[in-house]
Protein backbone atom coordinates (compact mmCIF):
# COMPACT_ATOMS: atom_id res chain seq x y z
CA UNK A 1 0.00 0.00 0.00
CA UNK A 2 1.41 3.40 -0.88
CA UNK A 3 1.46 6.19 1.63
CA UNK A 4 -1.33 7.97 -0.24
CA UNK A 5 -3.65 4.94 0.14
CA UNK A 6 -3.34 4.76 3.93
CA UNK A 7 -6.36 5.28 6.09
CA UNK A 8 -4.37 6.52 9.10
CA UNK A 9 -2.54 9.83 8.83
CA UNK A 10 1.18 9.76 8.10
CA UNK A 11 2.96 10.70 11.33
CA UNK A 12 5.79 13.20 10.91
CA UNK A 13 8.20 14.45 13.53
CA UNK A 14 9.74 17.77 12.48
CA UNK A 15 12.83 18.72 14.49
CA UNK A 16 13.62 22.36 13.71
CA UNK A 17 14.92 25.10 16.02
CA UNK A 18 14.02 28.03 13.76
CA UNK A 19 10.34 28.83 14.46
CA UNK A 20 9.84 30.50 11.06
CA UNK A 21 11.25 27.50 9.17
CA UNK A 22 9.24 25.11 11.35
CA UNK A 23 5.99 26.99 10.71
CA UNK A 24 6.62 27.30 6.97
CA UNK A 25 7.57 23.62 6.67
CA UNK A 26 4.53 22.47 8.65
CA UNK A 27 2.13 24.81 6.82
CA UNK A 28 3.47 23.72 3.42
CA UNK A 29 3.09 20.03 4.27
CA UNK A 30 -0.40 20.54 5.68
CA UNK A 31 -1.49 22.45 2.55
CA UNK A 32 -1.28 19.25 0.50
CA UNK A 33 -4.05 16.70 0.04
CA UNK A 34 -2.55 14.07 2.34
CA UNK A 35 -3.58 13.31 5.88
CA UNK A 36 -0.56 14.16 8.00
CA UNK A 37 -0.13 14.31 11.76
CA UNK A 38 2.83 16.64 12.27
CA UNK A 39 4.51 17.18 15.62
CA UNK A 40 7.24 19.78 15.99
CA UNK A 41 10.05 19.89 18.53
CA UNK A 42 12.68 22.62 18.65
CA UNK A 43 15.79 20.85 19.90
CA UNK A 44 17.56 17.50 19.83
CA UNK A 45 16.84 16.67 23.44
CA UNK A 46 13.13 17.27 22.82
CA UNK A 47 13.29 14.99 19.78
CA UNK A 48 14.73 12.13 21.81
CA UNK A 49 12.22 12.70 24.61
CA UNK A 50 9.45 12.54 22.03
CA UNK A 51 10.85 9.42 20.37
CA UNK A 52 11.50 7.59 23.63
CA UNK A 53 8.14 8.62 25.11
CA UNK A 54 9.50 10.69 27.97
CA UNK A 55 8.42 13.98 29.45
CA UNK A 56 5.55 15.94 27.91
CA UNK A 57 5.55 13.66 24.85
CA UNK A 58 3.97 10.94 26.96
CA UNK A 59 2.79 8.05 24.84
CA UNK A 60 3.34 9.67 21.46
CA UNK A 61 3.16 7.17 18.59
CA UNK A 62 6.38 6.59 16.68
CA UNK A 63 6.53 8.77 13.57
CA UNK A 64 6.58 7.35 10.05
CA UNK A 65 9.19 9.94 9.00
CA UNK A 66 11.53 12.25 10.91
CA UNK A 67 12.60 15.54 9.33
CA UNK A 68 15.72 16.56 11.23
CA UNK A 69 17.79 19.74 11.19
CA UNK A 70 21.53 19.23 11.57
CA UNK A 71 22.38 22.16 13.86
CA UNK A 72 20.15 22.02 16.91
CA UNK A 73 20.47 23.24 20.49
CA UNK A 74 20.99 20.85 23.42
CA UNK A 75 21.74 17.86 21.19
CA UNK A 76 22.85 18.17 17.56
CA UNK A 77 21.11 16.51 14.64
CA UNK A 78 24.13 14.19 14.36
CA UNK A 79 23.70 13.11 17.98
CA UNK A 80 19.96 12.61 17.50
CA UNK A 81 20.52 10.54 14.36
CA UNK A 82 23.14 8.41 16.13
CA UNK A 83 20.78 7.83 19.04
CA UNK A 84 17.85 6.98 16.75
CA UNK A 85 19.90 4.32 14.99
CA UNK A 86 20.93 2.80 18.36
CA UNK A 87 17.33 2.00 19.32
CA UNK A 88 15.87 -1.07 17.65
CA UNK A 89 12.30 0.30 17.63
CA UNK A 90 13.43 3.56 15.98
CA UNK A 91 16.09 2.25 13.60
CA UNK A 92 13.78 1.68 10.61
CA UNK A 93 12.22 5.16 10.68
CA UNK A 94 13.37 7.19 7.65
CA UNK A 95 15.28 10.33 8.68
CA UNK A 96 15.38 13.23 6.24
CA UNK A 97 18.15 15.67 7.08
CA UNK A 98 16.82 19.14 6.15
CA UNK A 99 19.57 21.65 6.82
CA UNK A 100 21.25 24.77 5.53
CA UNK A 101 24.69 23.15 5.66
CA UNK A 102 26.23 22.42 2.27
CA UNK A 103 29.52 21.18 3.75
CA UNK A 104 30.43 17.87 2.05
CA UNK A 105 31.68 16.58 5.43
CA UNK A 106 28.20 17.11 6.94
CA UNK A 107 26.60 15.30 3.99
CA UNK A 108 28.99 12.33 4.24
CA UNK A 109 28.73 12.11 8.03
CA UNK A 110 24.93 12.23 7.93
CA UNK A 111 24.81 9.31 5.51
CA UNK A 112 27.43 7.43 7.55
CA UNK A 113 25.24 7.87 10.63
CA UNK A 114 22.19 6.48 8.82
CA UNK A 115 20.34 9.41 7.26
CA UNK A 116 17.85 8.32 4.60
CA UNK A 117 18.53 11.45 2.59
CA UNK A 118 20.18 14.85 2.91
CA UNK A 119 18.35 17.92 1.62
CA UNK A 120 19.70 21.45 1.63
CA UNK A 121 17.41 24.11 3.04
CA UNK A 122 17.51 26.96 0.53
CA UNK A 123 17.40 30.66 1.30
CA UNK A 124 14.07 32.37 0.73
CA UNK A 125 10.49 31.42 1.45
CA UNK A 126 9.49 30.33 -2.05
CA UNK A 127 12.57 28.13 -2.43
CA UNK A 128 12.00 26.50 0.97
CA UNK A 129 8.36 25.86 0.10
CA UNK A 130 9.45 24.18 -3.16
CA UNK A 131 11.90 21.92 -1.30
CA UNK A 132 9.28 20.99 1.30
CA UNK A 133 6.77 20.18 -1.48
CA UNK A 134 9.42 17.94 -3.10
CA UNK A 135 10.00 16.14 0.22
CA UNK A 136 6.25 15.84 0.65
CA UNK A 137 5.79 14.50 -2.88
CA UNK A 138 8.44 11.82 -2.48
CA UNK A 139 8.19 10.71 1.13
CA UNK A 140 4.42 10.94 1.50
CA UNK A 141 3.19 9.74 -1.91
CA UNK A 142 5.91 7.53 -3.43
CA UNK A 143 7.50 5.79 -0.44
CA UNK A 144 5.86 2.77 1.16
CA UNK A 145 5.67 2.56 4.94
CA UNK A 146 5.41 -0.45 7.19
Amino acid sequence: MTAGARTAPIRVLLVEDNPGDADLTKDTMEAGNLRLAIDVVSDGEGAMNYLLGHGSAGNAAAPDVIILDLNLPKMSGREVLTEIRRHRHLRAIPVVMLTSSTDPKDVAESYDLGASCYVNKPMGLAALEAVVRAIDGFWFTVVRFR
